[in-house]
């Protein structure tokens, strides 16, 4: 087998079991957003980003915690081709990572605003497609919530899926409308549903730019410690240079004489 520093050999295999570590962080805090978004949203919220970015964090866990596991095992084995793989896989780690958490951090600011935008123009609710009451009904059920922004967006056509019940009455989380007769039907939730939806949205998008740099920054020290590994798994008797001096600039060494007769000041 090769002579590989043992200490550089637990350092990297530290690192590697703190990198399996953030991947099994990762994927338990995407499943307890997930878990905790099916308790206020419900089994129908069909919310497209708040699913594609829970996607992205199962995926990004999973395969750290892959990649962790490669490389803890060819530091232990001593494996130059689990090694190699590692270092190819932490090259293309750091340039996904920045590829996704750079444009991300950069619209961040403005994401609220984009999504408040493409709200608005499917106000009022009651002219909107089918597909959309569809959705926004399903919101309000499982968000319990009314509207997007108020009750108001439904103009004088409010759902039955915006009525609260005796219960959330006295709660407090309702307020009347003032159009509607019917005493089990003229209380509607005052909570709006965009704020709610916004919040996990914006979450999710906090959470994947922690994650990408994070990583980013760990694959970057992964690539430099497997890069050593495998330089001494190459050259088991060269000591690893990390920074040399060139010959021009070194100092000659004291001439023979110079030790004996030093010269006098």
């Amino acid at each position: 087998m090769a002579q590989v520093n043992p200490c550089l050999k637990c350092t990297f295999t530290a690192f590697n079991i703190l990198f399996a570590i953030i991947g099994g962080f990762i994927i338990g805090f995407a499943l307890l957003i997930q878990v905790l978004t099916n308790i206020h949203g419900g089994e129908g919220v069909g919310l497209e980003g708040r699913t594609s970015g829970l996607i992205g964090l199962y995926v990004v866990g999973a395969i750290t915690m892959v990649i962790a596991i490669l490389g803890a095992y060819g530091a232990h084995r001593e494996s130059k081709v689990s090694l190699i793989v590692f270092l190819v896989c932490m090259v293309i780690g750091t340039l996904l990572m920045l590829r996704v958490g750079i444009p991300t951090a950069a619209i961040r600011p403005e994401l609220e605003g984009i999504m408040e935008t493409r709200a608005r123009e499917n106000l009022p609710l009651d002219q909107a497609s089918e597909e959309v009451k569809a959705l926004v009904e399903e919101l309000q059920k499982g968000l319990h919530c009314c509207g997007l922004f108020s009750y108001k967006d439904w103009e004088d056509n409010v759902p039955d899926s915006c009525m609260c019940n005796q219960e959330e009455q006295m709660e407090g989380k309702c307020v009347p409308v003032s159009y509607r007769v019917t005493l089990q039907r003229d209380y509607v939730y005052s909570q709006s549903c965009f704020p709610i939806i916004s919040y996990y949205i914006l979450l999710v998008a906090d959470v994947m730019i922690g994650v990408c740099f994070t990583l980013a920054i760990l694959a970057l020290l992964g690539m430099i410690l497997s890069s050593i590994i495998i330089h001494q798994m190459r050259h088991p008797n060269r000591p690893t240079v990390l920074l040399s001096v060139p010959t021009i600039f070194a100092t000659p060494p004291p001439k023979y004489q110079e030790l004996h007769n030093p010269p006098a000041y």
